[in-house]
């Protein structure tokens, strides 16, 4: 009767956390309720123009006038004739965070990238040694970001920013604040540094540079480390790995703490059940989840608690979730992007260049 009821547990936990799993996806991916709603890229058509004379575009261009000290002459040229690209509406709600863990790792996890990646790491050893030592993050961790983010620079994006932010404001309600934002970051920090805001291009969501930081975290947290006092997430090595390093300095990075311990495939604890269906705000102390799974587990450096993640298994190795301890190291991963599955990427990439 025990083992029934034990099974039973199980089962519902995996039920529940399935459930929770669809309801807290990346904020990219759209809900139950929005995909009874025509999608964005469906109510326009390629290179519509966007209309600047509505009310929107008069209060952004009345911001960027008054508060940003921009020129009409200069948000004329600039907004001229400037267009929907459709191509970025449909791309917005195909995210891949969206993927189930065991389809999405291996879409950045491959030998070549971990080869390219140990190269790296030599290759760039001086500079490594300067972040590690003034900043205070573990080198593997920010080659995998790299190399995640752009391929180690190849792949940086095709779209161009301006445009891409304007349609993504214009046309894409769902964010369209947020997006509006971003825009005027991405002029300001164009002026700050002298850059043509019609030559950037980047991502689909409007991101840029070997970082793929967006706007925002571009005045936030890229630093110049090359001495030049200029923030170079474009061509310059030392800027772009300091500014993936300082971002995660900035969410209290510890160096050398752990990022995860494995839990297995089941929860032992109704604490940590319940913490697992609570996200990130389900937090426990070392010692909380060590006794609720009745394994041992390091202390965190910075004393702070760990979080429980569910990552989904293929069906061919028994299915279900495979659970891990999130460290606060693998919190401050989440704080780049919003997702347990890109933290858990970015976590286990980093440990393949340590072998």
């Amino acid at each position: 009767m025990r083992f029934a009821i034990h099974t039973l547990l199980i089962s519902f936990t995996r039920l529940l956390t399935c459930a929770l799993l669809i309801l807290c996806a990346p904020i990219w991916s759209l809900s139950a309720a929005e995909q009874t709603k025509p999608l964005a890229a469906d109510l326009v058509q390629d290179n519509q123009p966007i209309d600047l004379t509505n009310e929107k575009y008069h209060q952004l261009f009345a911001e960027l006038r008054d508060e940003h000290q921009f020129s009409q002459k200069e948000l004329d040229t600039l907004f001229q004739g400037i267009t929907i690209n459709r191509r970025v509406l449909e791309l917005m709600d195909k995210q891949w965070e969206a993927k189930p863990y065991y389809q999405y790792w291996p879409l950045f996890i491959t030998p070549a990238v971990i080869r390219e990646g140990k190269e790296k790491l030599n290759e760039h050893r001086a500079i490594l040694d300067r972040i590690e030592q003034s900043l205070g993050v573990d080198r593997e961790v920010v080659i995998a970001i790299w190399a995640i983010e752009s391929r180690f620079g190849r792949h940086k994006g095709a779209y161009e920013v301006f445009r891409t932010l304007n349609t993504l404001f214009d046309a894409y309600p769902r964010r369209s604040t947020f997006f509006r934002g971003q825009l005027v970051h991405f002029l300001i920090l164009c002026r700050e540094n002298n850059i043509d805001p019609l030559t950037i291009t980047g991502s689909y969501a409007g991101a840029f540079g070997q970082t793929q930081f967006i706007p925002s975290s571009f005045r936030e947290y890229a630093v110049s480390f090359d001495g030049d006092n200029r923030r170079d997430v474009f061509n310059s090595i030392e800027d772009i790995l300091a500014s993936i390093a300082n971002y995660l300095r900035r969410f209290n990075w510890v160096l050398n703490d752990p990022l995860y311990v494995e839990l297995g495939d089941t929860l032992k604890d109704k604490a940590l059940i319940s913490a697992q269906l609570k996200g990130r705000k389900g937090l426990l102390t070392w010692q909380e989840v060590s006794r609720g799974q009745n394994i041992p587990l390091p202390e965190p450096a910075s004393g702070r608690k760990l979080t429980i993640v569910g990552l989904e298994r293929e069906e061919n190795l028994g299915g279900g979730f495979r659970y891990i301890a999130a460290y606060p190291n693998f919190q401050a991963i989440t704080k780049w992007n919003n997702s347990n599955r890109y933290a858990m990427a970015v976590s286990e990439l980093s440990e393949a260049l340590q072998r």
